[in-house]
């Protein structure tokens, strides 16, 4: 089983995702809602995975995706944005996330990349 952090400012994006995500694959063993407290909590856990919000307080997702590939680069990083945000979304797969989920979520494409990361 891999473990995954879930990263987002909305405790009802988190509480969605947690629904959503493969309880036979995925064991959810942390989450933080800015990305001060995610860098910590990745730091402690040191999780497989993360679903990573683009826009939080204090750090946004950005920042802590490069930190977070810097302590442990084979983190597989999902981020997570809402529709307007491409060019952004361009530029964290240029910094090594492995791919993204558009908000609000289709719970098909959720689990589908899910999958695909799974795999490799």
């Amino acid at each position: 089983m891999k473990k995954i952090m879930l990263v987002d400012d909305s405790f009802f994006v988190r509480e969605s995702l947690k629904k959503i995500i493969p309880k036979d694959k995925f064991m959810i063993v942390g989450e933080a809602d800015n990305g001060v407290e995610a860098l910590e909590k990745f730091q402690e856990l040191m999780p497989e995975y993360v679903t990573l919000d683009i826009a939080m307080p204090d750090m946004d997702g950005l920042t802590a995706l490069r930190k977070m590939l810097e302590i442990k680069p084979s983190t597989k990083i999902i981020m997570c944005s809402a529709m307007g945000q491409r060019p952004i979304l361009k530029e964290a797969l240029d910094l090594g996330a492995i791919d993204f989920i558009i908000k609000p979520f289709d719970e098909e494409k959720v689990i589908e990349v899910l999958d695909e990361i799974y795999e490799e």
